[in-house]
């Protein structure tokens, strides 16, 4: 006899979360969404099981601009060691090589920093969720398969080398959806000729979001609190939904045409951009996102319900 599926609380969100160590994001994720008795929820851009930091987490009608934090530009700190390069190309993974980087400078690294900013190429890592005629990367890895990848186009903004002792180098790194950090430091290592490997990975920032993130165990305390109801404390910590697109221009409408708006049809408003997407209000209520048409309409293109 099939069960039907639990329902959960209709809760609307975006939640902040700093990602432990040594879980993977769909864990870390599956313990927010029980938490928060959420009836849906899903995080936008995975977080490698090493690595810590800014993991937002979508809840209830949020995940409709889900996809613009996956596409969004994110900031990381990373310690890297030198001399070694793993399966993985990080901690977890199992050794490969050891070279000797005795003789390696601070200055020869920061000749590299150009090659590696800008517009650059990378191959993704045999360890990843891309996927190769319908299975993840990853999976084949496992099985110690490797196959073609194609390469990737992909922006550095800044990279900033903040220290270097004894063959650990530390780095900063501002980029653009889609970038590898394992990848971008185990380049870095061949090209100083002695291979590297991530030690620690940390996300300081994803899109407009900066610091101020929770944990876990601050979430578990929350939702064990006597004072505030549990579930009054729990969502005391999430953002408003276009808290996500906060950089976004946006428009204002009259009645009327949030009516329109809410029937699906594309509305002309006064003043508006001339291109691009803008976040939809009805007076201060957001009503979703549209995308500005060649006539010069928003449409709707996301819409999110009264209640959330």
């Amino acid at each position: 006899m099939a069960r039907g599926k639990r329902k959960g609380r209709a809760i609307s969100g975006v939640l902040l979360l700093d990602k432990p160590a040594g879980i993977t994001s769909n864990k870390a994720l599956q313990e927010i969404k029980h938490l928060f008795g959420a009836a849906k929820a899903g995080h936008t851009g995975s977080l490698d099981p090493l690595a810590t930091g800014m993991l937002p987490i979508c809840l209830g009608e949020a995940t409709k601009i889900s996809a613009f934090l996956l596409d969004a530009d994110k900031r990381y700190r990373v310690s890297c060691r030198l001399g070694i390069t793993t399966t993985t190309a990080d901690a977890d993974g199992d050794l490969v090589q050891t070279r000797d980087h005795s003789q390696i400078t601070m200055s020869q690294i920061e000749k590299l920093v150009p090659d590696f900013s800008g517009t650059i190429s990378q191959v993704p890592p045999m360890y990843s969720a891309v996927k190769h005629q319908g299975q993840r990367l990853y999976a084949l890895a496992r099985e110690g398969i490797e196959v073609e990848r194609k390469p990737r186009t992909v922006q550095i903004y800044q990279l900033l080398l903040l220290s270097f002792d004894q063959g650990m180098l530390e780095l900063e790194v501002a980029c653009s959806k889609g970038t590898y950090v394992r990848t971008l430091v185990e380049d870095l290592g061949e090209a100083l000729g002695c291979g590297a490997h991530v030690v620690q990975l940390r996300r300081l920032s994803v899109g407009p979001f900066v610091g101020d993130m929770v944990t876990i165990d601050e979430l578990r305390a929350a939702a064990n609190s006597t004072e505030a109801e549990g579930f009054d404390a729990l969502d005391g910590y999430l953002l408003p939904i276009d808290s996500a697109i906060a950089h976004w221009p946006d428009v204002h409408l009259d009645p009327d045409a949030a009516f329109y708006m809410r029937q699906g049809q594309a509305i002309q408003v006064p003043h508006a951009p001339t291109e691009g997407w803008v976040r939809i209000y009805d007076k201060a209520q957001f009503l979703g996102v549209g995308e500005i048409q060649d006539d010069g309409r928003v449409a709707p293109r996301r819409m999110i319900q009264a209640s959330a």
